[in-house]
């Protein structure tokens, strides 16, 4: 039975917290027992704030580029600024609006740059993770070590979707699972071989888990998925998720 079950008496984190070590305590409180079979989803702003990524924007002296695309989009140039930071390439740049492929290789707005549910003051950004696969990987081998467990860990963010109203949660780190089922070569109920079917695995538990995380203030960071069948990947990276530019059929 396939089970989703949320960690929601984890505190406010703050830079240089042990993540797992707050997370196998929330487990303990609530007399769950990690194991090898769960999958571990966690939301990437508390990753982020772990690990200090923190921008306080009046420290931010922004760019001639920056300033820019804030006349082009109406957004802070400070701000601006932060998301250049962490910007590969601008795909699009309007009236409230600007869409940029992440140096790590995803499309998202505005880079990951947030300020919801960051500080109490409002001048302070929040970066996404420098290496969100490495963090996965650090969450997980201290989780071996609290917990004698060893399940996947994914590290997740929310994105729009170009043709479609709606943020949905997608992963941007993960450790110990393959993000991408192949079905090619199965049969469907009559037989027939599929020829063109990859399933976008680790995006549909990112989803599911966003659905108990929430975007608001439901205060749960931490979700533990149960009963789920996967194929384990020491070596996979959320990066395989990705399409590469070249099989870009829209841009």
């Amino acid at each position: 039975m396939l089970q989703l079950l949320s960690l929601k008496d984890i505190p406010l984190v703050h830079p240089g917290d042990d993540l797992a070590a707050l997370m196998a305590a929330a487990c303990r409180r609530a007399n769950l027992s990690l194991t090898s079979d769960d999958i571990v989803v966690i939301a990437q702003k508390i990753v982020s704030k772990a690990e200090g990524r923190f921008v306080r924007l009046s420290e931010v002296t922004p760019s001639e580029m920056a300033r820019r695309l804030a006349d082009i989009t109406g957004k802070p140039p400070a701000e601006v600024e932060v998301i250049l930071w962490d910007t590969a390439e601008i795909i699009r740049a309007r009236k409230g609006l600007l869409i940029v492929q992440h140096r790590l290789g995803f499309i998202s707005a505005n880079a990951g740059v947030d300020h919801s549910n960051v500080s109490e003051t409002g001048d302070m950004l929040l970066r996404l993770p420098e290496d969100p696969d490495a963090s996965a990987r650090r969450i997980r081998r201290r989780l071996v070590d609290l917990t004698g467990a060893r399940p996947p860990v994914l590290i997740i963010d929310s994105h729009g979707r170009p043709w479609r109203w709606g943020t949905v949660g997608v992963t941007i780190g993960l450790s110990g699972l393959a993000p991408v089922q192949d079905l090619r070569g199965r049969p469907d109920l009559f037989g027939e071989r599929l020829t063109r079917t990859d399933v976008g695995f680790a995006d549909q538990i990112a989803a599911a888990a966003s659905l108990l995380m929430g975007q608001a203030a439901e205060g749960v960071p931490v979700v533990v998925v149960r009963g789920l069948p996967f194929t384990p990947d020491d070596n996979a990276r959320a990066a395989d998720v990705l399409r590469p530019k070249e099989m870009d059929a829209f841009r």
